[in-house]
């Protein structure tokens, strides 16, 4: 089995990207979605979060806002943070890679794929991307974005030009849906024929 990464900086697409990939029938692990699941109502990283970071979870799970307070813009506190949620997010991950242990090849969705080093243990690694005016649209339109907060997350993130020069594969979001699925299911065949399908 090969193990490909999916990456991109917010606001590309990447999670319209990974569904597609689903359809295509291939399997795709979702850090994100885990994560939120983890910290979601009865989740198990919710009483070391707690512990940690008093105020923060209640019965719907973490409070995003307030664990957001207490973590952006404190690099240590992060770091703390990182540390509970880091090594939950690898164990399910080692669960997925075992249940599709079968398969030609998987995809993993990791947001920041570059920033923890992650590409040296891939096949390969895709990319999604778009015009930046497109992904500052998309970006400011979500619920409860800021200017400022949209720059700072883009100040932790790999450059989409840095991505883009250490990609294998790139998908581009920047024009109409039907383009978006006809670079998915070219790539899908591509990888396909490089593992044998």
């Amino acid at each position: 089995m090969k193990i490909y990464g999916l990456t991109g900086s917010i606001g590309m697409g990447k999670s319209a990207v990974a569904a597609m990939l689903r359809r295509e029938g291939v399997p795709v692990f979702d850090a994100d979605a885990e994560v939120h699941r983890l910290q979601g109502p009865g989740g198990r990283l919710l009483p070391a979060i707690e512990a940690r970071f008093p105020g923060t979870t209640g019965p719907a799970g973490v409070d995003r806002a307030k664990l957001g307070a207490a973590v952006f813009g404190h690099p240590q506190e992060l770091k703390v943070l990182e540390a509970i949620v880091h090594p939950a997010v690898k164990e399910e991950r080692m669960t997925f890679l075992r249940r599709h242990r079968s398969r030609a090849f998987v995809v993993l969705d990791i947001p920041l794929l570059f920033e923890g080093h992650m590409e040296r243990k891939l096949a390969g690694v895709i990319v999604v991307t778009a015009p930046a005016w497109k992904q500052r649209k998309r970006v400011l339109a979500r619920k409860g974005m800021t200017v400022e907060k949209f720059r700072r997350i883009l100040h932790l993130q790999t450059p989409d030009a840095e991505k883009r020069r250490r990609a294998h594969y790139i998908i581009h979001t920047g024009t109409t849906f039907a383009a978006t699925q006809r670079q998915v299911r070219r790539l899908v065949a591509c990888l396909g024929s490089k593992t044998g399908r």
